[in-house]
């Protein structure tokens, strides 16, 4: 079938789906389409692991299932067609009505939960949708659209509201972005610039670099290793909100590297500082046969043995930003770290890494000083600021973080975005707004208006 076939047949479903469908009855699609993904977590995950390459079946499973979970959990109870608000004062009516559709191009290293969260996106705000897979894991992204399409047509959806691409390439996924009425773009920094040039409304994302400070306040810096190293290490890396380098305060060094060693870190002698460098950059690139790979098979490329039980490497940098690669954002489970003398020298680490590469997308902080955490969120230029949680699992939204659950997060102008916030739903409405003049409002005159403060 040809990609404007697809798009004409997705348009008539999207009508049909729009025309037949009420808030309940949509609201039972997206919750049934989120359960299939969450009823067979393990044999996606599986699926996963075997095609890609990549990650670690563990927490694939954990990652279905808290995906499938959260975006449910967010989803639910919101009004998404009609009237869906009237403000007070004004009176001005808000209406929710459908973008069309959406075409979704979703990543290797989120092969499963992409296309659901943007399925039920799509579902939630009654578009249709046409998803990208990509090449490298298209057979486990199909199986899962496959498997959402039984159940929707056990609920009498029309075939082609949910349709994808069957041999997904960049020739015909470039037709797709350039025939549907908006393309989200989840993937390497090629394929958002793409999405971007395609003349289409487009939602991408950029770079990840994840930075952590460790304020010097804090009452257990076991704790804190705890944490860094379980975001560092989750899906062995692959995420783009893992933590990828630790700012510690100087004058505890010896205690915090010590709470890392204790939780599974293996600091790499200076000696091998180099080698680490060349096996997991290749010409400043990442290099794609360490993506996702576990941290043994990594120190044996290396050529450096670790301590049986280590979760991550971690390799001092020698700089900051340029000044040494392995700033950089790693894919697999290495990160760095860097000192500080005081709280501003952290910030400004930061933010030199991160204008190198990361820059509007997520930091974090383990800190019990509100000030400093305060001041981290107003100073460091990101779009998210997580606060003593693991940033690979909670950036992306979480039940109990107030961020929408979403495997999309902008990072506005800052990462080249048109959002600076997590993708979800509302970003798939057009809203128009009925506004009358209102005589219950006064107008000030000319004086008054410019007397205000």
């Amino acid at each position: 079938m040809e990609i404007k076939e697809m798009v004409a047949l997705a348009k008539v479903a999207q009508q049909e789906f729009e025309r037949k469908f009420d808030q309940q009855s949509t609201d039972h699609v997206v919750k049934e389409l989120c359960k299939v993904v969450y009823d067979n977590a393990e044999m996606l995950a599986r699926e996963a692991v075997e095609e890609t390459g990549m990650g670690r079946y563990e927490d694939k499973v954990a990652k279905n299932r808290n995906k499938a979970k959260g975006v449910w959990s967010n989803l639910q109870g919101k009004k998404t067609m009609g009237v869906v608000g009237i403000e007070e004062g004004t009176g001005l009516i808000k209406i929710a009505k459908p973008v069309g559709v959406v075409a979704s191009i979703t990543p290797t290293t989120n092969p499963i939960v992409t296309p659901m969260a943007n399925i039920a996106f799509a579902l939630k705000t009654k578009n249709a949708i046409i998803v990208s897979p990509h090449p490298r894991s298209k057979n486990c992204s199909t199986h899962t659209i496959e498997l959402i399409k039984a159940k929707l047509k056990e609920l009498k959806v029309p075939e082609n509201l949910v349709q994808y691409l069957p041999n997904p390439g960049l020739e015909d996924t470039q037709e797709l972005m350039s025939l549907v009425d908006v393309v989200v773009a989840t993937g390497g920094m090629g394929m958002v610039h793409s999405a971007y040039s395609s003349g289409k409304p487009s939602f991408g994302v950029g770079a990840g670099n994840v930075q952590v400070i460790i304020d010097e306040n804090i009452n257990d810096f076991n704790e804190a290793a705890d944490i860094i190293i379980r975001g560092r290490s989750f899906d062995n890396g692959i995420i783009c909100s893992g933590e990828q380098c630790f700012i510690y305060p100087e004058k505890y060094k010896e205690e915090i590297f010590d709470a890392f060693k204790r939780n599974g870190a293996y600091f790499v002698p200076e000696e091998h500082h180099d080698k680490v460098v060349q096996t997991i950059f290749v010409n400043g690139a990442m290099n794609r046969d360490v993506v996702g790979k576990d941290v043994e098979v990594i120190a044996k490329m290396i050529g450096i043995e670790i301590p049986e039980g280590t979760r991550i490497l971690v390799v001092p940098a020698k700089g900051v930003a340029t000044a040494d690669l392995i700033c950089k954002e790693k894919m697999c489970p290495i990160m760095t770290c860097l000192p500080y003398k005081y709280f501003e020298e952290a910030i400004a680490i930061a933010n030199t890494n991160l204008s190198m590469e990361g820059s509007g997308h997520s930091a974090g902080i383990h800190s019990n000083n509100q000030g400093n955490i305060i001041k981290a969120g107003s100073e460091i230029k990101v779009s998210r600021l997580i606060v003593n949680a693991p940033c690979s699992i909670t950036a992306g939204g979480s039940i109990q973080n107030g961020l929408s659950v979403t495997t999309t997060l902008g990072c506005g102008s800052w990462g080249n975005n048109s959002i600076s916030e997590n993708f979800t739903y509302k970003h798939l409405l057009n809203i128009t707004r009925v506004a009358r003049m209102s005589n219950s409002i006064t107008m000030p005159t000319d004086e008054e208006i410019w007397a205000m403060n």
